[in-house]
């Protein structure tokens, strides 16, 4: 059942942005809402991830917006998520160079803040100064997002003549009631839910040892660039504090890295330069 704040809010002709990652959440949450909400006061946002992002998400996004019929944009930020890495390894030698489960950047800087963006340009453009902003987050999912509210005004509520909510429409659907609701409506979700129990970064710091795995499986060559970030870095990426090969038992093949060469010379000469090279101490 939609929120009674978000019923109010489709009377007002808010607008509903959809985030939509190309997972299942994101999937079945679009299901739900266009049960409710006007297809003219839709819209279908898309963070991308760049070469981070597993192939096929962005299209799952775009096909289903095409297929109901509601606007679709691409929302990416200015920065990739090694320019972010090397950043930090070049100005704060002293802390791990990857994002953290408390220091999510990643979150921030890829998603969230290009997305603001991107809804603030079309709600303009189109007349739009209500928005509901709609994403897939579960109860079920952890502890912490079991805490969130479920419908909330954001930070941006009240600028620029906005108002501005946070909205959660699938939060207390299962994992089987999210595939149910997919398949019901005779869609099927991204082929790496085939191994993966979700669908992030291909090397995502949360990721399970499963889902690494087969990330690693399926893009070799985004697994070995990761691993070689490590190996320079001397940290690892995973929130474990454990790296990549020795959470998959997989050994990268650098020979696949000949287009990145430019990319791993950036990080080659910061290290060259730094006067102290932690030895992956968080795994020692």
């Amino acid at each position: 059942m939609i929120h009674e704040s978000a019923l109010s809010e489709i009377e007002q002709g808010a607008l509903f942005v959809i985030n939509h990652s190309g997972g299942k959440d994101s999937q079945a949450m679009m299901i739900k809402l266009l049960e409710f909400v006007p297809k003219e006061q839709i819209l279908v946002v898309h963070a991308s991830l760049g070469f981070m992002e597993w192939p096929g998400a962005m299209e799952l996004a775009r096909d289903q917006a095409t297929a109901a019929g509601v606007p679709f944009i691409v929302a990416k930020a200015k920065k990739s998520f090694l320019d972010m890495v090397l950043k930090r390894f070049q100005e704060r030698p002293e802390v791990p160079s990857f994002p953290a489960p408390k220091y999510r950047q990643c979150t921030s800087d890829l998603k969230r803040d290009p997305i603001k963006r991107e809804v603030r340009r079309y709600a303009k453009a189109n007349g739009f100064d209500r928005i509901v902003n709609c994403m897939g987050l579960r109860a079920e999912e952890s502890d912490n997002r079991a805490k969130q509210e479920v419908y909330k005004p954001t930070g941006e509520n009240g600028k620029a003549g906005r108002y501005w909510y946070n909205y959660l429409p699938i939060h207390n659907l299962s994992t089987s009631e999210v595939f149910k609701t997919i398949k019901n409506d005779d869609q099927d979700p991204h082929w790496a839910y085939q191994d993966n129990d979700r669908l992030s970064c291909i090397t995502c710091i949360m990721a399970s040892a499963a889902d690494l795995i087969h990330g690693a499986s399926q893009n070799p060559q985004v697994y070995a660039l990761m691993c070689l970030v490590e190996h320079v870095t001397g940290y690892a990426l995973h929130a474990s504090m454990r790296t990549l090969p020795d959470l998959t038992g997989i050994q990268p093949d650098y020979s696949l890295l000949t287009e990145y060469r430019d990319l791993v010379s950036k990080f080659s000469n910061t290290r060259s330069n730094r006067q102290r090279i932690p030895v992956l101490e968080v795994a020692a």
